[in-house]
């Protein structure tokens, strides 16, 4: 093992140590070291970098800058051991990644999301996306977290699911609605009931007992979506806008009935398992509803025929 790659698995454990999973780096960076090591170089700089970044063709420069930009985490935490090593600068290839625009649920279009669930066979398949997107449209939970729930995270008596190992490997208590927990609670009883002899633990089964796959249950909800008429060719709302929906959604009540969001935000923030209230305050910039009710004062607001402020 060369001295770069025994470096490269104690930046990964350290990183790794704080919570941050680093996939992508645990995959490529080896590659990296492995490219240096082909081409006897011992120490990091600015070219080589760069020139392993540009190595995939008939690709675009966003996915050279994400090369690049693992490279650069690695760089920058080894500067610190060896001096010599050359930190790549941002913005090399003048690609930034950029947060998609969400997609903004109706009600209606929920609605008709999971009653196109039930439409889906085996039985077992169909009460368990149902309950699953279910659950993603209330409580704004990520995919992830909800197919790695076991049933012991999901305390139907106090109406409480624990979401562990999330992002940057946080633990948090997120509440659920009556209504919610009673949806719930139907569904263990189904599927108990379908499935005698499951063979994983987790809350939500696939359609043979065993966990569901983030795939596949992004298949079925492309299936779905594509039936109903949701998603077409120049429409693509994603499983993950759900969350994005129950968000906005939120700040759209909070800002309509007068609640002071700053005040707030604190809260919904650890709701949702964002590390800080920045993440949350993403979502003012990015949907123009939001916009422009913050631009809005309260007082200016038009009257509805119901006399209440829009």
């Amino acid at each position: 093992m060369s001295a770069l790659s025994g470096q490269v698995v104690e930046y990964l454990l350290l990183r790794r140590a704080l919570g941050f999973k680093l996939k992508r780096a645990g995959r490529m960076l080896p590659q990296f070291v492995s490219w240096l090591d082909a081409a006897g170089a011992q120490t990091i700089t600015v070219e080589l970098a760069v020139a392993w970044a540009r190595l995939p063709e008939g690709v675009q420069p966003i996915e050279w800058a994400r090369r690049l930009g693992v490279v650069r985490g690695f760089a920058r935490w080894l500067h610190t051991i060896d001096p010599a090593t050359q930190i790549p600068p941002p913005d090399v290839f003048g690609a930034r990644q950029q947060r998609p625009v969400p997609y903004v649920y109706s009600a209606a279009e929920i609605s008709g999301l999971l009653q196109a669930t039930r439409t889906l066979r085996p039985p077992l398949r169909a009460a368990t996306h149902e309950a699953l997107f279910g659950l993603l449209a209330a409580t704004g939970l990520r995919v992830g977290e909800s197919i790695a729930l076991t049933r012991s995270d999901v305390d139907l008596t106090a109406g409480v699911i624990t979401i562990r190992h999330a992002k940057f490997d946080r633990t948090r208590l997120v509440p659920l609605h009556p209504s919610v927990t009673s949806a719930l609670h139907a569904y263990a009883a189904r599927r108990d009931r379908i499935c005698t002899a499951p063979k994983a633990d987790t809350f939500f089964l696939s359609s043979v007992g065993t966990a569901l796959s983030y795939s596949r249950v992004r298949q079925t909800f492309a299936q779905i979506s594509t039936t109903i008429g949701l998603r077409t060719n120049t429409r693509r709302p994603r499983m993950h806008d759900l969350r994005h929906s129950l968000v906005v959604n939120t700040l759209i009540g909070w800002q309509r009935d007068g609640v002071d969001v700053g005040s707030q935000m604190v809260l919904l923030s650890t709701y949702l398992g964002h590390v800080k209230p920045a993440s949350t305050y993403w979502y003012v910039s990015a949907v123009p509803e939001l916009m422009q009710l913050v631009a809005v004062p309260r007082e200016s607001r038009p009257i509805t025929a119901h006399g209440a402020q829009s």
